[in-house]
């Protein structure tokens, strides 16, 4: 049995010795119990409200190194071709409080067939489909993490480097 208190980050050179498969859900919660692909019995005692990234490390009670992965799950996308129709469609979505994945004038969010309506009368084609959903992290959390690396000056200067 794996305990783990520790978060490594995204990246790790050390050994990888059992993968931990976890949906969207799972990834925010910080307790959970469950087993690795190698069959391994996995107790999270992490942090609650700083959900796991896919492709993050960790490292149990007794050293071993764990890495999350994302599973493919039911997602509904909806893709457009012109930067206003997808503007639209992610205020809308983000109005509402909806978690949305975002991409190149596509965005995925969890299946809602009353958002698919909308989306769909806003002019993006709407399909379900399997995949890792890997949403934008809250506005105020991601504000709050990063907070520390912007200066105050309200100049015109900004550093994209840390948004990468």
């Amino acid at each position: 049995m794996l305990d783990i208190y520790e978060r490594l980050g995204t990246h790790c050179h050390a050994k990888v010795n059992a993968t931990v498969v976890l949906s969207h859900e799972q990834r925010e919660r910080g307790r959970l119990r469950l087993h690795s692909t190698e069959g391994m019995e996995v107790r999270l005692f992490l942090e609650r409200g700083k959900p796991l990234k896919v492709g993050e490390y960790l490292k149990s009670q007794c050293g071993q190194i764990v890495r999350i992965e994302g599973a493919v799950e039911d997602v509904m996308m909806a893709q457009c071709t012109d930067w206003p129709t997808f503007a639209r469609a992610c205020y809308h979505l983000g109005n509402r409080h909806v978690k949305v994945q975002v991409g190149e004038l596509w965005l995925r969010i969890k299946p809602d067939h009353v958002l698919g309506d909308m989306l769909a009368q806003l002019g993006l084609t709407v399909h379900l489909q399997q995949a890792v959903f890997v949403p934008e992290s809250g506005a105020y959390a991601k504000a709050a993490a990063h907070h520390h690396h912007h200066d105050h000056d309200h100049g015109h200067h900004h550093d994209d480097a840390h948004d990468h």
